[in-house]
């Protein structure tokens, strides 16, 4: 079954999700929650109402959420919001750890932590995300009973 996956991450790690994003996109997939840095600046400029209308609106359609960690995706609010969200709408919930995936400078992290607490946890790097996402998205949705 072709799922709409929403990918929720600190934007700081962009470079990161974006990798996630283009395997998954590759494959055929479709995939919401990107925003480019301009129009994100645009919507935060009409305040948080504006923001979780965006988050709101980007869920729709969507039955597994995504969470991709990096270093400081456990202190945002707006992925806060986000998985607040998709718990209820009832997606499916995964976190992926993508500190070890390169920046463009070449660069890796630490993660903060493994988020969202109580559902799946996976290494991108070390449990091979690029030919596993798949099978962890789907795992996820008959989770959730979809």
């Amino acid at each position: 079954m072709a799922r709409k996956v929403f990918f929720s991450f600190k934007y700081e790690d962009v470079s990161r999700a974006m990798v996630v994003r283009n395997s998954w996109v590759t494959q055929g997939k479709e995939a919401a929650g990107f925003i480019d840095k301009a129009d994100f600046e645009e919507v935060k400029k009409k305040g948080d109402q504006a923001i979780k209308n965006w988050i709101n609106k980007q869920l729709e359609g969507t039955s597994v959420t995504v969470v991709l960690v990096g270093s400081h995706t456990c202190s945002s609010r707006w992925v806060k919001y986000e998985i607040e969200q998709s718990k209820a709408k009832g997606n499916g919930l995964l976190g992926i750890d993508i500190s070890k995936i390169k920046d463009l400078q070449g660069n890796t992290s630490e993660r903060c932590g493994e988020i969202p607490q109580g559902y799946p946890f996976y290494l991108w790097n070390k449990n091979d995300g690029y030919n596993n996402m798949g099978d962890w998205i789907e795992k996820a949705a008959t989770d959730a009973g979809l």
